[in-house]
């Protein structure tokens, strides 16, 4: 059946549920449903949705299986044949869905995402996945609107509908079929990186995703995991060389990862000696972490080397270093750091 179903995960965060679900509920479109997927929350989340939206349905899940699991497990629930899974703390444009739609009138487009903005600075860009993101060559990602910690002002600069490398998870939408056809997100992420992973499991399958600027959400952001903690770190360090070790081609494994991992040594030792020992031990750790692991993400890029249909990485992965750019070039917006000839190239 065609239409959306929107999935929101929670744990304990009735108080984002009160302030932010209100606006998803008013949505004006025809074809949609929302699903609460409750990571056994305490707070009584699930009662309130009950009580106060009973035609959304209730997934009560029988612990916290974070955002990966959490949203695996609603999957089921849905009845549309596209996805969107929202983050509890984002307020949506009463019309955004509309416009999200023609983002896949292509059979091939597999994913989407609306323009993110701050709910605390709404002429700006949010920091989850702003205008759509990309990937530079060793695997950092970065957006349209936003590198690092640069944010940029919504001057009506990333109006253009276009392809980009990955949508955010903060406001994915995807085909339900090409979802779990693909395995759904790796719940050996936990948190953090598994959009850019599924989207780049999918360019690998040969599928595109597009960046929707006319469909506009605001984002909190920051709820789960506030920015510069050491546990945030940690994910995101150990989340990367996972994606990387899984998604690369054999050339960029070969030659770009030993570089990458050179990079994440410098980004340990300069937080050591930047007085932060806590966040030079979280990318130790993620790095043990991933060693320990390499049994088990080499048997997944096994069988995902043989669905791929072509042995290079995604024509959008931009062959630019994204942090020489930005920490030695002072480079600090998307349109400084990426060529202009690379962004018609991947423009449509």
């Amino acid at each position: 059946m065609q239409g959306f179903s929107i999935i929101i995960v929670s744990w304990n965060a009735l108080h984002y549920l009160k302030e932010y679900l209100p606006s998803v509920a008013e949505t004006n479109y025809d074809q949609f449903e929302i699903i609460l997927a409750d990571n056994n929350s305490e707070d009584g989340s699930a009662e309130w949705v009950e009580q106060n939206y009973p035609d959304i349905k209730v997934a009560r899940l029988d612990k916290n299986y974070g955002y990966c699991g959490g949203n695996n497990r609603a999957v089921p629930y849905s009845k549309y044949d596209k996805l969107i899974f929202l983050n509890n703390d984002v307020k949506v444009d009463e019309n955004w869905l509309t416009a999200l739609e023609h983002a896949f009138d292509e059979p091939d487009v597999a994913a989407a995402q609306p323009k993110l903005r701050a709910i605390e600075h709404p002429d700006h860009f949010e920091y989850a996945g702003a205008a759509g993101g990309f990937m530079d060559k060793y695997g950092f990602p970065f957006c349209q609107g936003r590198v690092f910690d640069h944010v940029e002002k919504d001057e009506g600069q990333y109006e253009m509908a276009r392809d980009i490398f990955w949508a955010s998870g903060a406001a994915l939408a995807i085909r339900k079929e090409l979802f779990t056809g693909s395995g759904g997100f790796d719940e050996d992420f936990e948190f953090h990186m598994e959009e850019i992973d599924l989207c780049w499991r999918l360019q690998n399958l040969g599928y595109r995703i597009r960046y929707a600027p006319g469909s506009i959400v605001y984002h909190l952001g920051g709820g789960s995991l506030p920015m510069g903690s050491p546990r945030k770190v940690y994910y995101n360090f150990r989340n990367s060389l996972f994606m990387l070790w899984k998604n690369y081609s054999a050339a960029s494994l070969l030659i770009r990862l030993p570089i990458r991992l050179k990079m994440d040594v410098l980004a340990a030792y300069k937080a050591l000696f930047s007085g932060n020992p806590k966040e030079w031990w979280a990318i130790a750790r993620a790095h043990l972490h991933f060693v320990a692991s390499l049994g088990k993400m080499n048997k997944k890029r096994k069988v995902l080397k043989n669905k791929r249909i072509h042995g290079s990485d995604p024509e959008n992965m931009y062959n630019v270093s994204v942090v020489w750019r930005y920490f030695i070039g002072g480079k600090k917006t998307f349109s400084e750091i990426v060529p202009e000839t690379a962004i018609e190239q991947v423009s449509q």
